[in-house]
Parts: structure tokens; sequence; C-alpha cells
């Protein structure tokens, strides 16, 4: 489960180790870093920051803190983590274009046969029953998430919406792809050897960290299309076009709900009816059938020759 560019005395399971303790500190970091950047942008006190997330006038210094915070929690570990287990991290992490343009429409074709699943997946997680204290503790959850959101998806124009492509789409498609599938997901994978296991759990930590239990089952779901575009391919292109994709047709969504006047929770907490997820599962199992095995003949195509050993190793 090695190569040639692996650090002597270096195994996946210690990086895993690394890599957790790292997002720790990480995000020590980042609070100390959008402590100091809050009053510098605002001129308010760093304890304001909960009460001034409504105030439109500080929309953009929101969206920079998330930005700060999700770059150490997310980016910063999981370089750490390769440069320790590599001589070439970014390989490790799975920065390569091993796959055809073809792919890249499969990805997108995915991406649009998940949304039926998805929006059933909703509705299904709603309709788990919990007690009292849970759903109340939960809707404190998730009004606490909808507030956040609602912080940075201010849309009031052309100009907010390209901003909040880069900072709701593209940012958190790169800083989370980076770290949950080429960095958990990969290093359970080489350590294990399972990769549906390695899957499934990086889903559900992927899932987990969001802290909204109304929407655990879909973000479950795309977690799981993530994981198959990397486990497919070896290349994490693909899952960060993917997720990028998906968060790029929520901000659009976001922004066409505002301008009809609309909130920010009727985009969010749109679902569909449970019979469209048998839908979307039957397109899903056999669109990436089809990405399956286009994927292993671009590798073996597109994959260096040296490499194609040691990558087959850990790719089966």
């Amino acid at each position: 489960m090695y190569d040639i560019n692996s650090r002597p005395g270096t195994s996946y399971g210690r990086g895993l180790l690394i890599l957790f303790g790292s997002v720790i500190v990480g995000l020590f970091l980042g609070s100390l870093v959008s402590i100091g950047l809050w009053p510098l942008m605002t001129g308010k006190s760093v304890y304001s920051i909960q009460t001034e997330m409504a105030n439109p006038a500080y929309t953009n210094a929101l969206r920079v803190l998330q930005l700060v915070s999700t770059f150490f929690t997310f980016v910063v570990p999981t370089l750490i983590t390769a440069y320790v287990l590599s001589k070439k991290p970014y390989e490790l992490l799975g920065f390569n274009f091993y796959f055809a343009p073809k792919q890249v429409v499969m990805t997108i074709l995915i991406m649009v046969a998940s949304l039926p699943l998805v929006g059933a997946l909703g509705e299904l997680n709603k309709m788990i029953p919990l007690s009292t204290g849970l759903e109340t503790y939960f809707k404190q959850l998730e009004d606490a998430y909808a507030e956040q959101i609602k912080g940075v998806a201010r849309i009031t124009g052309l100009g907010d919406y390209l901003i909040s492509l880069v900072v709701m789409a593209i940012a958190p498609a790169i800083f989370e792809e980076l770290f949950f599938r080429g960095g958990v997901q990969n290093l359970l994978q080489r350590s294990t050897n399972n990769p549906w296991l390695s899957i499934i759990v990086t889903s559900i930590i992927f899932s987990a960290i969001h802290l909204s239990f109304y929407g655990f089952l879909p973000r479950f779901a795309l977690g799981m299309v993530l994981g198959l575009f990397f486990y497919y391919s070896g290349s994490l292109w693909l899952s960060i076009l993917g997720h990028f994709f998906q968060n790029a047709m929520v901000v659009t969504q976001l922004y066409i709900y505002q301008k009809q006047g609309k909130s920010v929770e009727e985009a969010m907490n749109e679902t569909m009816p449970l019979w469209w997820g048998l839908v979307g599962i039957a397109a899903l199992v056999f669109l990436f059938i089809y990405f399956r095995k286009n994927a292993e003949e671009d590798r073996k195509n597109r994959v260096p020759a040296e490499t194609v050993a040691l990558e087959d190793k850990w790719m089966t």
C-alpha cells in the first residue's frame, strides 16, 4: 500500500491521526485569525459576530471569515499530512489528470441525476421520528445553521452572485474535497484496503460535520457520489467538479429565489416525493457503471507506466 514516494517510517494509519490532530489545531488557528480579522474589517468587537450576522453591511466580512476558517480547518491539515507522508504530496492527494473530457461530462450528468435521490432523502429525513427533546435540539442546530448560511448567502445582484459562487461553491468544493476525499477517504482506503468502508465512513463524517440533522441523509448521499468519483477515477479534480456543480446549483437557486422575494429557507428546504428517490438510484447505478468502465480505460491510457502497478494495488 506504499509507493516509491512514501517517506520512510510513515504509515497511512498514522497519517489519519496526524490529519485529525491537525484539524483541531487548524480550528484553533482559524478562530484566532478570524477574531483578528473581524474588528479590522468591521470596526466592531469580536463579540458582535453573532449579533451582526443579519446585518447586510457585514456580509462580505462574514464571507472572508468563512473562507479563512475553512482554509485552516481543511486545507492546512491535509497539506501538512500529505507532506509528512509523501515526497510528492499532491500526487498522493489525487491531483492528477488521469481522465478524459467525457468523464467531465459524465460527472455533470451524474450530479444532475443525483438530484431526485437527494430531494427524496430530504423528505425521508423529515419523517424520522424523534423525541421532543431531540426534535428541539436538532431544530436549534438547524436554525443556527440557517442563520450562518443567510449571513453569507445574501445575494442582491450579479456581483453578489459571482462572489457567492466563489465563497459558497468554488472554495468549499476545493477545501472540502481536499480534506474528505483526498485526505480522509484516501488514507482510510490505503490503510484498510477497503474502498467501500472508506467511502461510507467518510460520507458519514462529511454529512455530520455540517451539524444539520434534517440534511444528514441528503449530504450522506452526496458524499457517496463524490467518493465514488474519486475511487473510480483516482483524480480529485472530478470530485471537486461534482461538488462545485452541486454548490453552484444551490447558489443559483438562492439567487433566483431572493430575486423573487422568497426566503433563503424556502430555497434550502425543497424536497421531492419518495418515489423520485427510486428513479434517482436507478439512474445513478446506470451512469456509474458507464463511468467506472470509462474511468478504468482512461487510467490505463493516461497513468504513467511506472505507477500503474502501484496505483492498481490500492485502487482495487
